[in-house]
């Protein structure tokens, strides 16, 4: 590239860094940007960019597979219902080890290696995620799965005014019969509701795949901005179907919250994170109120 297409790149970004500087945006990391070794390295990059600039970022992760592959190291067969890892005492362990632990740290690390600011958590410090025993459709036992009743912002708050990124993994703080035992949380559903009780000024959600497409056999197909009246309009249509669906619905869950845009990206394009953010293209689909 020639010296005045690399200006021309921070040209086209500076009216967005302006806009987004001293706002909070919230990440939820995970699929493949979070195994292979390249891709992570540029999503820890894109981060600290963010951070540098002047937005206030939190990191939201999970880490299914991990968690997947710890289980069958101990020989322990993972379940699920309807769609959710059925969370037993011992799974639970687990969970904590790896998502609070290991990932959590490691990611952490990552972070300041790369020259930010980090400090890492699960919800259960500071309470900041709490929640109660998540019942599945028709009543059967999850077990020590929760849904998020109540996010407390206030250690958030204090690390962002410090410059300090949160890096949070999806265990939550037991309410009612769990009062201060772990739960296990969806990732992006808390991504949502905490992007929505930090009134942020976006989710984005780092997936697998380049947004919603309205025919999932062609790539070429994405819509790349949408409001969420017609993202309800395509679910009922089958065009947002299978895996999307809970993608769509922590969008629509982030912007009754208040969130002004959330955006569902491909976490296996490089640098994807600026890219949707710095430029008029961006990289995946933008859902707005």
């Amino acid at each position: 590239m020639s010296s005045a297409g690399e200006a021309e790149i921070l040209v086209q970004a500076l009216p967005y860094i302006r806009k987004y500087r001293g706002r909070t945006i919230v990440v939820k990391y995970g699929g493949a940007s979070m195994i292979n070794e390249g891709l992570k390295a540029q999503v820890i990059q894109d981060i600290v960019l963010m951070n540098y600039v002047g937005i206030r970022v939190i990191l939201v992760h999970g880490g299914g597979p991990e968690i997947e592959a710890h289980l069958k190291r101990l020989g322990k067969e993972s379940r699920f219902v309807q769609g959710l890892r059925y969370t037993d005492g011992e799974t639970m362990e687990v969970v904590q080890m790896v998502l609070c632990g290991k990932l959590n740290k490691e990611i952490t690390a990552l972070i300041e290696n790369a020259g930010g600011r980090a400090v890492g958590l699960c919800g259960i410090d500071g309470a900041t995620l709490k929640a109660r025993r998540l019942k599945a459709a028709g009543g059967e036992d999850l077990g020590l799965v929760g849904e998020i009743e109540e996010v407390d912002t206030a250690l958030l708050d204090t690390l962002l005014d410090s410059g300090i990124i949160p890096v949070l993994s999806s265990v939550a703080f037991g309410l009612g019969e769990d009062a201060g035992r772990s739960l296990n949380v969806n990732a992006d559903t808390a991504a949502a509701k905490l992007a929505a009780a930090v009134k942020a000024e976006k989710l984005l959600l780092m997936t697998d795949v380049k947004g919603i497409l309205r025919d999932m056999a062609d790539p070429g197909s994405l819509i790349q901005a949408l409001s969420l009246a017609e993202l309800e309009a395509l679910k009922a249509q089958g065009v947002v179907s299978k895996g999307m669906i809970p993608k769509a619905d922590c969008c629509a869950l982030a912007l009754s919250g208040g969130v002004k845009k959330a955006h569902i990206i491909d976490g296996r394009e490089p640098h994807s994170l600026i890219v949707e953010l710095f430029t008029d293209r961006g990289v995946g689909t933008m859902v707005s109120a």
